[in-house]
């Protein structure tokens, strides 16, 4: 993969020029786009800059790019009916399926590791009608590449907000790239604000509803338990209310934090990890009111989950009728993943010396499947370097599979093992679609084949050693 190594503003240069060039054209621009977080801000700031370019378009939100899809695009586009397509957050396990359009100029906006057979490919990607804006050897999410590609097209540096949702939706907060230092830069010179702090649910909410919804952070007795969270506080004497209203994490005082941060850590089990619940807090402005970015990230994901992902946007662009209508649809979400949760806990699991497999079938959403086990993947339920495999039955009689790896929230780490690759070396056998990260991928298989995935799936994972580094 050293071989692709893709100079991030060479290609994003080269595509502004021509989407550029395109705007002046008559015709709608098609864009494609994923429905989690990274997805969603990449879709919002690629609505941005069309908008202010006067441009027609029309925005679809995805699960994932099936061949399907392609084949649709493909057709419409021999039929002249758009003047360029673009795929955000999506599109790098699919290049050789999507160079097939060739009729149209093809843009690809993502950082998903590209697709084994494209690897081997000894080719010039970027030409002709297509254009491939990616990085391979730089952590940055999807939004962070459509920042920077929107910048040079005239986007102003107020869409960095939206970029640094992406790096955190995707979890890119823990180590900083070069090119995320410079948007963290332009983010707070448009007015985002940073400080330290618990990452448990929302630094912007009352405090003991912080807690019963801290599902990013699991705390045994408190997470999803309304009188647990209460009861926490007034054993360590910290008062949830004042003459001036609901208190959040922002108004304890140091001591305050300290006792509290005591409290969540002797209700877990610690194995090393104890620090992984303070971090940076990104205060982000969405129409000139002030959020907890990581509360906006799993807003946004709540809606493109739960098939919501136009209310997203809107809330993104500021309608406020959105803003009332995400909230019912994040509590609604919240208590999904906290049911799943608790589901997970007392299920019945595959279980082997490195590996927990975990299926579902219709207890757990498709599309939360991915969500509750990275949640699971940086809690302290299981050892560190445990692979994790969901799965759940879609409606359409596929089998949506998510893999992770179980890795501290406080430490940059790498491994040896590679999840998409090994995904792709069962999936490859049976027919079905993979796609991911190193460390987070997903597949798609059709339910007749649920058994003998798992049993090669048992079989791969028994015999791989993993390896975790800091």
């Amino acid at each position: 993969m050293n071989s692709f190594n893709v100079n991030i503003e060479k290609s994003i240069k080269r595509a502004a020029e021509k989407l550029k060039n395109l705007f002046s054209s008559k015709g709608a621009i098609r864009v494609i786009s994923h429905l989690d977080t990274d997805g969603l801000t990449s879709a919002v700031i690629m609505t941005k800059i069309l908008l202010k370019h006067e441009q027609k378009f029309w925005l679809t939100i995805v699960k994932q790019l099936e061949d399907s899809i392609i084949e649709e695009l493909k057709e419409e586009s021999l039929k002249k009916k758009w003047k360029a397509l673009i795929f955000l957050d999506l599109g790098s396990n699919k290049i050789n399926e999507i160079k097939k359009i060739a009729s149209v100029p093809v843009f690809i906006v993502d950082h998903h590791e590209i697709e084994m057979v494209f690897e081997k490919i000894d080719v010039e990607y970027n030409k002709d009608n297509f254009y491939f804006i990616h990085c391979l050897n730089e952590k940055i999410s999807a939004a962070g590449l459509s920042y920077l590609f929107a910048r040079k097209l005239g986007g102003e540096k107020e869409l960095a907000q939206f970029a640094i949702l992406g790096m955190i939706g995707d979890f890119l907060d823990k180590s900083i790239s070069k090119s995320n230092n410079n948007i963290l830069a332009d983010a707070q010179h448009s007015g985002m604000q940073l400080k330290r702090g618990l990452t448990v649910f929302s630094a912007m909410r009352p405090l003991h509803k912080a807690l019963e919804f801290s599902s990013s952070v699991f705390i045994p007795g408190v997470t999803g338990n309304f009188n647990g969270s209460l009861e926490m506080l007034k054993e360590i004497g910290i008062n949830v209310k004042t003459h001036k209203g609901w208190r959040t994490l922002m108004d304890l005082n140091d001591e305050e934090l300290s006792r509290l941060i005591t409290a969540i850590l002797v209700r877990r089990v610690n194995d090393g990890r104890s620090q992984d619940i303070i971090d940076n807090i990104y205060l982000i402005k969405i129409a000139n009111q002030v959020w907890d970015a990581r509360e906006v990230s799993t807003m946004l994901n709540a809606c493109g989950r739960l098939n919501y992902s136009g209310l997203a946007l809107s809330f993104l662009l500021g309608s406020r009728n959105a803003r009332e209508e995400v909230e019912s649809i994040y509590s609604k979400y919240k208590h999904l993943l906290i049911k799943a949760l608790n589901w997970v806990e007392s299920a019945k699991k595959i279980q082997g010396e490195n590996y927990i497999i975990v299926n579902a079938k219709s207890s757990i959403k498709d599309t939360i499947i991915g969500t509750v086990m990275s949640i699971l993947s940086l809690s302290f339920v299981y050892n560190r370097g445990t692979i994790l495999i969901g799965m759940a039955y879609r409606p359409d009689n596929k089998i949506k599979i998510s893999a992770r790896i179980v890795r501290a929230r406080d430490k940059i780490e790498r491994s040896d093992t590679n999840l998409n690759k090994l995904l792709f070396s069962v999936i490859k056998i049976i027919d079905g679609e993979v796609g991911g990260h190193a460390n987070a991928a997903g597949a798609l298989i059709s339910q007749d084949k649920e058994k003998v995935f798992l049993e090669l799936i048992e079989k791969e994972l028994s015999t791989h050693e993993l390896s975790i580094k800091i």
